[in-house]
């Protein structure tokens, strides 16, 4: 199992990797719906914490996937096969989302993410195997991968509140596996090709805020009386999710896989950019919720669940591409439109100010125009 040339032109996501990300819609779905149940339920701190715990796991497992794909996708049948089992690993994962998120049950979701982290420790032990220049990488990752998978199992023995405790510092020994392994020698990326990962993931999140647009046009349907309220939820989410595309693909990414540390600023800063895009749906459907009386949560909390995920969408965004591109004039209305969605909590109706804040945000994207500077989608035919 040899690298791939980092400089390898063209290259785009491979149909295995567009075929794994679809099992992804699947556990990010089952992770916001119980985030949205346990919101419309008034149990929004509980749903909130449960929905970063579980989402860790998605996260994690599917930019581990990815960073070993972009150096060693083969694509023989062994590779296959093993991310094959990634994605039964995934639904396994997604099946135990809810139990997870309400009861702190956490068993569903060790097994699935074992079945996962352990295909691709096969995958690094592969790499030692057929690599003599990044064996010592390899072996690193292997090592790391195993040891942290055995201490998963073992906090599930731990009484709740150590476990709690034991949760956090073992995402800290996961994170640091990486950091770890790459210190001996770097593994090759494909900077256009992991942006464009990257990229596609989150199309798939701003995907599910569109179904909830859907999910309130079809709610709106049944109905006569909440007719209007309904959809004017539908087309201020549908703006609002547009305007968050607008905003990640405004700029290209891929010059900031540099270095080991960009390269670990990018993939990391990602878990606030891609959970704040998952939650945003979950939000739409709380506000769907209440125009049609189901939910038991007060309006300001309601309100938290959409401006809170779009302010830190953009900010995230802001922080990692956007600060060092813009002007300081560009970049204080920047943070004036994500101020203007945060205060849309405490008014009646947030969705139009998310809305309108996204297009003053636009205004200040679109109207930048520097030589050379890459206003489009990063995502294109040739990769």
């Amino acid at each position: 199992m040899l690298p791939r040339d980092p400089k390898e032109p063209h290259r785009a996501a491979s149909p295995l990797e567009l075929f794994f990300d679809l099992v992804f819609v699947v556990a990010v779905s089952f992770a916001s719906v119980q985030l949205h149940h346990m919101a419309a339920e008034n149990h929004l701190g509980a749903g909130v914490l449960g929905y970063l715990m579980v989402f860790f796991a998605i996260w994690w497992c599917w930019m581990n996937f990815s960073w070993f794909g972009t150096s060693f996708d083969t694509d023989d049948w062994l590779y296959r096969i093993l991310a094959f089992i990634q994605m039964a690993g995934v639904l396994v994962l997604a099946s135990g989302a809810a139990a997870a998120m309400e009861e702190h049950d956490f068993t569903a979701i060790t097994i699935g993410y074992a079945i996962m982290r352990l295909a691709l420790v096969t995958q690094w032990l592969r790499v030692a195997m057929g690599n003599f220049e990044l064996r010592a990488t390899a072996l690193r990752y292997a090592a790391g991968i195993t040891v942290v998978q055995v201490a998963w199992f073992a906090r599930l023995l731990l009484p709740e509140t150590a476990g709690f405790i034991g949760f956090f510092v073992l995402v800290a020994a996961e994170i640091s596996v990486p950091a770890w392994a790459e210190s001996h020698r770097r593994t090759p990326a494909n900077p256009h090709h992991i942006t464009e990962r990257y990229g596609l993931f989150t199309l798939i999140l701003l995907g599910e805020s569109i179904l909830a647009s859907a999910n309130a046009v079809v709610e709106s349907l049944h109905t006569i009386e909440n007719l209007g309220a309904l959809m004017f939820i539908a087309a201020c989410a549908l703006i609002t999710a547009a305007g968050m595309w607008w905003i990640y693909f405004s700029r290209g990414h891929h010059h900031l896989i540099t270095t080991l540390r960009s390269s670990l600023a990018y993939g990391y800063s990602h878990y606030v950019i891609f959970a704040a895009a998952g939650a945003f749906s979950a939000g739409v459907e709380v506000a769907i919720d209440q125009a049609a009386g189901h939910s038991e949560l007060p309006a300001i909390a309601t309100a938290g669940t959409l401006s809170v995920p779009v302010a830190l969408f953009a900010l995230g965004i802001w922080l990692l591409i956007l600060r060092g591109d813009l002007p300081t004039a560009r970049n204080a209305l920047f943070l004036a439109g994500v101020a203007v969605i945060l205060a849309g909590t405490f008014l009646p109706s947030v969705l139009p100010v998310a809305a309108v804040a996204a297009g003053i945000i636009l205004c200040v994207l679109a109207t930048e125009r520097r030589p050379g500077a890459v206003a489009t989608p990063v995502i294109n035919a040739n990769g």
